[in-house]
């Protein structure tokens, strides 16, 4: 009696270094039951290759012309919500991690990553579920990403504070954050009120900083340094 076939994984490649894909291709080809279907050296080639060949795993690499990582894994991720995206780098940086895992990868390893491990990763990111990921990167980083998590679950603001929070960070003052939300600037006070409270801030600035350390806010998007003329401390 026969045994049952082995699925085969069918992988592509997106990275703008040819001997990169040569060596990974290659590498692959000797592990049982992958195959290499497409590849790609711009961050656009690697979202149509996705679309167009709907491969199980697409290896991408995060510094490529075109479309940042971020948003190549939010298309990838949209278009053919089966594909796996695996992150391969050179950058062992906590923070493009945890920006690369939320927008949707499936896993982000470094290359120099050991072939058995790359394999396994292949493999887990194949048969994962929603709420795993793959990481294989340095100590150093697992552990800023552990004290970002923790940081992140000590200041829990609701969806309406981080709007708030958000608009006061371009600067609006309480009645324009009133106007854009659709509510009175009553209610704006209250909810600054309550976000002091939970950040244990003194003032916007305060509140700007503490929210942008403990990651709820982006500082580079959402603005800074977050200083208006003749804005008082509080809530007004």
């Amino acid at each position: 009696m026969n045994a049952p076939a082995v699925p085969v994984v069918r992988i592509c490649l997106a990275d703008d270094h040819t001997l990169m894909r040569d060596g990974l291709r290659e590498m692959l080809h000797t592990a049982p039951g992958f195959t290499v279907v497409g590849e790609g050296s711009t961050g656009t080639e690697a979202v149509a290759l996705a679309t167009d060949l709907r491969p199980d795993v697409v290896l991408l690499d995060v510094e490529m012309p075109g479309p940042g990582a971020a948003e190549v894994i939010r298309r990838i991720t949209r278009t053919v919500p089966k594909t796996q995206v695996l992150v391969l780098t050179m950058h062992d940086d906590p923070d493009m991690v945890r920006e690369l895992l939320e927008t949707g990868a499936a896993g982000y390893l470094l290359k120099t990553v050991p072939r058995e491990e790359l394999i396994g990763a292949v493999r887990s990111a194949v048969r994962r579920d929603s709420d795993s990921v793959v990481l294989v990167v340095s100590r150093q980083t697992v552990e800023q990403l552990d004290r970002q998590r923790s940081r992140h679950r000590a200041v829990q603001l609701t969806v309406r504070e981080l709007e708030v929070l958000r608009l006061v960070a371009e600067a609006l003052s309480n009645a324009q954050v009133a106007e854009r939300l659709f509510i009175t600037e009553a209610t704006v006070k209250r909810h600054l009120t309550n976000i002091y409270g939970k950040l244990d801030a003194v003032s916007r600035v305060d509140a700007l900083r503490k929210a942008a350390a403990a990651r709820l806010i982006d500082a580079g998007r959402d603005g800074g340094p977050w200083s208006r003329p003749g804005d008082p401390a509080g809530v007004r």
